[in-house]
């Protein structure tokens, strides 16, 4: 099930505006420019920032994600109509040969189920064309990201139009590795509504998420940093073989 931050309707419609900075969708398009990809499959599109992007460009776009209300929200914007949305997890993917199959902003982690992850790259496998990619992000546990997750750090207050000011922060709740549970709270200062959304992030180390995608049938082409935060995350950029064992099944 989608956290509650984008489930719930009005957080849903919040989200764009709290996190504005899209720097990290960047190395993505220019892998998809690199690699020629004229069909995507964006797992965990949430509010359909990359999909448009992609759809913006020509590109054939199918977006999944479980949370109805990130659907809904990026349904309803300018270019929505270009982009093939698909309410709920990979399983509810229809039949697909796509170029290139992507995981953005750290999507990778919140799947923390070992056999949903396993299912997860399962899916993006047999949706990729022979020969075609899967790319995601994953953050270095080494870098224990969490403990910058707090509320000094991590609070603001944002004046989103229509909805007025809201005040966010970060908390972490527990940290049991490799799995990492945190809660935001927002506070509506309109009507002084309270909502919270907890959340449960697994940290993989590279050797795992490597050894995962081999055992799914993938070969890793390249684990890269990302170019906006460099030292703090691994880019995995896996192809499905052009023929092998996996595509006969």
């Amino acid at each position: 099930m989608a956290d509650e931050c984008f489930r719930h309707p009005r957080l849903a419609a919040l989200y764009d505006a709290l996190d504005p900075d899209r720097r990290d969708l960047d190395a993505y398009l220019r892998a998809a420019e690199e690699l020629g990809a004229r069909r995507v499959l964006d797992i965990g599109c949430g509010t359909g920032v990359f999909a448009l992007v992609l759809a913006g460009r020509g590109i054939d776009v199918v977006g999944v994600d479980p949370a109805g209300a990130s659907i809904d929200v990026a349904r309803a914007k300018p270019g929505a109509e270009r982009v093939r949305w698909v309410p709920g997890d990979v399983t509810a993917l229809p039949p697909l040969q796509v170029d290139l199959a992507t995981m953005t902003a750290n999507v990778a982690q919140a799947v923390v189920d070992p056999g949903t992850w396993r299912e997860t790259l399962r899916t993006a496998y047999a949706c990729l064309r022979p020969g075609g990619h899967l790319m995601f992000e994953t953050r270095d546990p080494a870098r224990r990201a969490w403990e910058e997750w707090n509320r000094q750090d991590s609070y603001g207050v944002t004046d989103i139009p229509g909805a007025g000011a809201v005040e966010s922060w970060a908390e972490v709740t527990d940290v049991s590795l490799p799995l990492v549970t945190f809660r935001w709270t927002y506070v509506f200062a309109r009507d002084g509504q309270v909502l919270t959304s907890d959340s449960t992030l697994r940290f993989r180390e590279r050797e795992e998420v490597e050894a995962d995608l081999v055992a799914r049938g993938f070969v890793v082409d390249d684990v890269r940093e990302a170019p906006d935060r460099p030292g703090r995350e691994f880019v995995f950029l896996a192809r499905r073989p052009r023929s092998d064992i996996f595509s006969r099944q």
